[in-house]
């Protein structure tokens, strides 16, 4: 019996040349489905990436600016909820979408300038932050809405705009280094840090509602509720709302009056 006996090389290429066959169908396949399944990109979400701050921070309740970006194409999202992008940017954006922008441009603030000018009522010593120091008593400071000055809202920014000024012991923020994504503000315990027009020349420096003559006994610098910025307002652009100056910016021209007359230097000039 003859018996023919398949060369080696022969054993290799057949197996080698199936699976060439094999890969080329399921490229071609695959290249179809890619085409017939695709779902179609719109152009505009990178126009409007482009045009966002690229911070990715987060600020806006989305995982990034190019997530951020889909979701106002898409109608699911607004630009109001991106603090960092700046108004002429958004500006560029309405008018690649066809929209409206009415949002206006703005700052981050500390609402508070007591720190060390603030009475304590405990000395605390350890580790921790203000997050953790808000867990024993409501903090240190006597006001119950005074800055401790331990760093929560510093650990937490990307960027480092916020930090403890000097030996004041009070936070303060770099508004040239802030991106505005906001995670300061929901870190603060007291919730000190609020947003305010960048336009603004002056802001309240405290967020205190008790009391003047309480005020005087704990804070040197607590906003006492004496009325003389508002008197001074030549446009009628401060109040006292429950012992606490306001400003109503869509009145106040920045003169800076009510900063000068303040007693208690709690109005800043920006």
């Amino acid at each position: 019996m003859f018996i023919c006996e398949i060369p080696l090389y022969v054993q290799i290429l057949i197996p080698a040349a199936i699976l060439g066959v094999l890969a080329v169908i399921f490229a071609v396949l695959l290249a179809y489905l890619s085409k017939k399944l695709a779902v179609a990109r719109d152009e505009r979400i990178d126009e409007v990436n482009k045009n966002l701050a690229g911070a990715n921070c987060g600020g806006c309740g989305f995982a990034g600016c190019e997530a951020f970006a889909k979701a106002v194409v898409e109608g699911k999202a607004d630009l109001s909820m991106c603090s960092a992008t700046s108004k002429e940017k958004k500006d560029a954006i309405a008018q690649i979408l066809g929209i409206a922008n009415d949002g206006e441009e703005q700052i981050l603030i500390v609402a508070c300038r007591g720190g060390n000018n603030c009475d304590n009522k405990y000395d605390y010593q350890g580790y921790g932050d203000c997050r953790s120091m808000e867990l024993l008593a409501g903090g240190r400071k006597v006001c119950p809405v005074g800055c401790m000055g331990m760093g929560s809202c510093t650990t937490v920014c990307p960027t480092h705009a916020v930090d403890i000024v000097g030996s004041n012991g009070f936070s303060s923020i770099d508004v040239s280094r802030c991106v505005k994504c906001k995670q300061c503000l929901k870190t603060c315990p007291k919730g000190l840090i609020k947003l305010i027009p960048a336009t603004a020349k002056v802001y309240v420096a405290c967020s205190s509602h008790d009391k003047g003559k309480d005020v005087r006994t704990y804070c040197k610098s607590g906003c006492i509720g004496c009325g003389l910025c508002s008197k001074v307002c030549p446009h009628g652009a401060i109040e006292i709302k429950n012992n606490l100056a306001e400003i109503d910016y869509s009145k106040c021209t920045g003169c800076g009056l009510c900063a000068e007359k303040c007693p208690v230097k709690c109005i800043v000039k920006r």
